[in-house]
């Protein structure tokens, strides 16, 4: 592996670099609440060759989005759909942004 391919990783949101006890800290939870968002179906952290959860920043920041409703009162389960749909939302409307730069005529402003 080349040092360039190991920095990479630095700036990859998606690279599990973070064990279930460092995320938990980081996210000042515990490991019981990131193995129940990940049997909700938020997040699927991936398994290093021993078989240990490893997340990613990425997965952190979901994580953290479904910590704060879960400490508002919000149930784990219904927290972790919100957290979903929410994601699901900023992708349409990147798609529809996308789309609309594409159909815009040169020139004409938003509206």
């Amino acid at each position: 592996m080349t040092a360039d391919h190991s920095l990479s990783r630095l700036d990859d949101d998606d690279y599990p670099a973070y064990t279930m006890g460092r995320a938990a800290d980081m996210l000042g939870t515990t490991p019981a609440f990131l193995r129940a968002i990940g049997e909700a179906g938020l997040i699927a952290p991936l398994r290093s060759e021993g078989g240990h959860r490893r997340y990613s920043r990425y997965q952190l920041r979901i994580a953290a989005r479904a910590r704060e409703l879960v400490d508002q009162g919000t149930p784990v389960g219904a927290a972790c759909r919100i957290v979903i749909l929410e994601d699901q939302l900023e992708e349409a409307q990147r798609i529809n942004e996308e789309h609309r730069d594409r159909v815009r005529p040169r020139g004409t402003a938003d509206a």
